[in-house]
């Protein structure tokens, strides 16, 4: 996993959890406390309000990307990048200036006015937004979305998220966003629950990992809150979004996500991980998750599946049973470990466990059993 060094700030494997605030400068904004149109009264809200309770990044929108709006054109929103760029030479806190855009024309003209990192929320559906990242050599955010300036975060499927990311590339400093949120009709609550759930996956291109679920449908339905409500939701899956890999979290309510993006970071599991000695444990708990690596890797997916180890108990298993898996599982490459009573410890890597579960031929109590364990590996 590489870092990626925006203006200064450090974000990646070897960094602690980053927070980006937002500040609007669009009136159709739905989110009103972060939208201001005087750049001095926008000035403060970032001070007091963003960077004082946290805040590494501000990133600043022009219009709002709600697909009920127009989208505005190149030129509309340079129209309102004046009063960005005022609010941003006000502010007297530290951050990085991060302009969301879709449009390289308007990110070029942000990077020569003050700003230092890039949000492209259409995924470079703009072929020329990579150019103007590598020409200004800064981060840049990259959310998956179709090769379309008007439909920013329009996929449904995990694994069209993914393969959508590599959209006209990546340059050295992107930092990729799997577009949780209703950005179409068709995106459903559910399938941001599974982007949610499979959010590990995305750390198989190898670069940063920025999530925006604050306050979001799909965590709120979860609970039955309203948007008002939904804080607590938000900071729960917040910790598990830096648990599982997340590098960036974009919010409205920065004091609080940074507090649960910190206790996420403290019990992330630690990984072997020694650049100077070329090596890195990979965060990979199943098989897609390690065959996004296997792919970046050009290595034969067949290997995918022995990466990842699962471990079942058994139980009331007589000795014969335990005798007949025990030998049967090892000339498959599983293991089975006998305890004091009649409960075993079978385990392996998913294709040794997938194969014993084909070829094994014993007693029926135990064929019932691994049916069931080779279902779960599916």
């Amino acid at each position: 996993m590489r870092n990626v060094d925006a203006a200064g700030l450090g974000i990646g494997d070897d960094h602690p959890p980053r927070i980006m605030g937002v500040l609007n400068v669009s009136q159709e904004s739905p989110y009103d406390p972060s939208v201001f149109d005087d750049p001095g009264e926008a000035a403060a809200y970032v001070d007091e309000q963003l960077i004082d309770q946290g805040a590494d990044i501000v990133d600043v929108g022009l219009e709002s990307a709600n697909k009920k709006f127009e989208v505005l054109s190149a030129e509309q929103e340079l129209d309102r990048l004046d009063t960005a760029v005022e609010a941003i030479q006000s502010v007297s806190g530290d951050a990085v200036f991060s302009i969301e855009t879709r449009y390289h024309e308007v990110a070029e003209e942000a990077l020569q006015r003050g700003f230092e990192m890039v949000n492209d929320i259409c995924g470079f559906a703009d072929p020329e937004m990579p150019r103007v990242c590598d020409d200004y050599d800064v981060a840049v955010a990259k959310m998956a979305s179709p090769p379309d300036l008007e439909r920013p975060g329009a996929i449904e499927e995990v694994d069209d998220i993914y393969d959508a990311l590599e959209l006209n590339g990546f340059t050295d400093k992107t930092i990729l966003d799997p577009a949780f949120g209703g950005w179409s009709e068709a995106k459903t609550l559910e399938d941001d629950r599974d982007t949610f759930r499979r959010l590990r996956e995305f750390r198989g291109y190898g670069y940063p990992i920025l999530v925006s679920i604050n306050r979001k449908n799909f965590l709120r339905e979860l609970a039955g809150r309203s948007t008002e409500e939904a804080l607590p939701v938000s900071l729960a899956a917040t910790s598990m979004a830096v648990e599982r890999g997340a590098h960036v979290v974009r919010t409205h309510d920065v004091a609080a996500t940074r507090d649960a993006a910190v206790i996420g970071d403290a019990f992330s599991r630690d990984r072997l991980r020694d650049p100077d000695a070329g090596v890195e444990e990979l965060d990979v708990t199943t098989v897609r998750e390690s065959q996004r690596h296997v792919e970046r890797l050009g290595i034969d997916d067949a290997y995918a599946e022995d990466t990842t180890i699962r471990v079942f108990e058994l139980s009331d298993l007589d000795d014969a049973a335990c005798d007949r898996l025990a030998a049967q599982a090892g000339t498959y490459g599983a293991t089975v470990a006998a305890g004091t009573g009649d409960e075993v410890l079978l385990f392996g890597t998913v294709g040794a466990l997938a194969r014993l579960t084909d070829g094994f031929d014993g007693p029926a109590q135990v064929e019932t059993a691994l049916e069931r364990i080779g279902e779960s590996l599916k």
